[in-house]
């Protein structure tokens, strides 16, 4: 995060609060992918919270890689793959599926190829002002195609959802993007997946309709006509 390790550390424990709420939500294993988002978003907020400590302090210096790497991987190998595949599993129309597969393909090549990078080039992480900036030694050839991928593969999903909410967490999602992009683009990694931890929010407020529609597909159509009737 882009503040402190106190505000990390924060967020981390508001997100795991919103998070139990919204896996309690869930009525199958499908539901709890898309569901504990959050709580993932959690844990990677914890890991910045430790980063910021272990560059402040160098009693947790030993503490600096590790937290560096759990961020990373969440944030260019898990959120990638893991925002398509979990939309697609809630998703009942076949159209929408067939779109969200080729989306889940799109995530699946940067997912692969963003990990390739964490394990056989540099990564540096270090404060400066009040952010923490990721040095990625990464190969140039790739770099804006790369990051196009990442947009549509973790922007585009909410999209082609057909619950309605989801096209609130996809807008949300767009303008900090675009917030980031414009204001803090040198600490786009941390600053970004911030915002992103804070939208989540809305991941509960779909779990609330997710549930609704459940439950009103399980009421038997006798009960439904009788409700009606009276």
């Amino acid at each position: 995060m882009c503040f402190s390790a106190g505000a990390s550390f924060g967020a981390a424990t508001i997100l795991s609060t919103i998070g139990v709420l919204s896996i309690k939500k869930a009525q199958s294993p499908s539901d709890t992918v898309f569901a504990s988002i959050p709580m993932l978003f959690a844990i990677q907020q914890l890991a910045e919270g430790v980063l910021w400590l272990a560059l402040s302090n160098p009693s947790y210096a030993w503490l600096q890689q590790g937290a560096t790497y759990i961020f990373l991987v969440f944030a260019q190998v898990i959120w990638p793959l893991l925002v398509p595949v979990s939309i697609l599993l809630l998703e009942k129309k076949e159209e929408r599926k067939k779109v969200q597969k080729v989306l889940i393909g799109i995530g699946a090549v940067i997912s692969v190829y963003l990990g390739f990078c964490l394990l056989f080039y540099n990564v540096q992480a270090s404060i400066v002002g009040y952010h923490i900036s990721y040095e990625l030694d990464f190969p140039p050839t790739f770099g804006g195609v790369g990051s196009l991928l990442y947009v549509i593969a973790t922007i585009v999903p909410p999209f082609f959802s057909s619950y309605k909410r989801m096209w609130t967490l996809g807008t949300a999602i767009l303008i900090s993007y675009i917030i980031t992009m414009i204001f803090y683009t040198d600490y786009i990694i941390s600053v970004w997946c911030f915002f992103a931890s804070i939208i989540s929010i809305a991941v509960l407020a779909i779990m609330y309709e997710i549930k609704k529609a459940n439950d009103e597909s399980n009421i038997p159509a006798s009960l439904k006509s009788n409700s009606t009737i009276s």
